[in-house]
């Protein structure tokens, strides 16, 4: 559709849809989506964030790795029963008491990898013990499950009767490594937060850009006092009170340096606040 007054050379636009015109105020949006996105980023790039989603993480692989291990333990169940019932009569006292044999050893392999779980989560190590348990039961359990197939010289049923206890010993095993390597990420979000200023979400666009040559400066080397004061200096305004939190927030600096700093920082400025 051609747009009125411009017969022969005008623009075409969708019908029902107004041209676009170069008053629309790009400069402005687009200053609006960069306060936005920095405003994300700021909230995303929290360590308290970080590890909720970590958390989140874990407990979607613990519940995975549960599931699977039960089942896989559930599926044995029956194999184990007649190992351990050796042709007894259905119904039989032998035969009942055949099916008390694996939930006993299932149990105490449940025991351990539940055990596991917080200790993994705390990063803290197990004995010997607590392994060669972990092992012997699912050695056991593998044993008893196979030991017909075994027997009979079936390949396809020491295949299928492997898988399961197999799998589960793999996840018992990796499910440990996993809940440690997702402890050591959230402990580095943390750490990484630490080694860097705070920045104020609300803040302009362009003051977190002031702020950022302070934080280059620290990755290049060890920053002096007299550094971290004139970094400070440089970011103080008149209506600014010279505080410890503040003094953190523009230079990055540690909690036990920032009071000393705005301290000096007080006494070149001519003012402060203590807390």
């Amino acid at each position: 559709m051609l747009t009125p007054g411009s017969r022969g050379g005008g623009r075409v636009v969708a019908f029902g849809r107004p041209p676009a015109t170069p008053t629309d105020d790009q400069a402005g949006r687009l200053a609006r989506e960069a306060v936005e996105a920095a405003e994300m980023r700021a909230h995303q790039a929290r360590p308290d964030v970080v590890a909720l989603r970590v958390e989140r993480v874990r407990a979607q692989v613990d519940r995975l790795c549960w599931a699977g291990i039960v089942l896989g333990l559930a599926f044995t169940m029956t194999n184990v029963q007649g190992f351990a019932a050796a042709g007894s009569a259905a119904w039989s006292l032998p035969w009942l008491a055949a099916w008390l044999l694996d939930p006993t050893v299932s149990l105490v392999l449940l025991a351990i990898l539940r055990a596991e779980q917080v200790t993994a989560r705390y990063r803290v190590r197990t004995g010997p013990w607590v392994r060669r348990a972990k092992w012997f039961t699912l050695a056991a359990t593998y044993v008893m499950n196979t030991w017909a197939s075994f027997a009979a010289g079936s390949w396809s049923g020491i295949v299928l009767h492997s898988v399961p206890p197999l799998v589960v010993f793999v996840a018992a095993e990796a499910v440990t490594d996993l809940r440690d390597k997702l402890t050591e990420a959230v402990a580095a979000a943390f750490t990484e937060a630490d080694q860097r200023p705070v920045v104020n979400a609300g803040a302009p666009v362009h003051e977190m850009a002031e702020r950022r040559p302070a934080r280059r400066k620290r990755s290049g080397g060890r920053v002096t006092f007299a550094e971290y004061v004139a970094v400070a200096s440089e970011a103080w305004t008149p209506d600014v009170v010279v505080s410890p939190s503040w003094v953190r927030e523009v230079t990055g600096c540690s909690r036990g340096l920032s009071s000393r700093l705005a301290a000096a920082l007080a006494d070149e400025v001519g003012g402060g606040d203590e807390r």
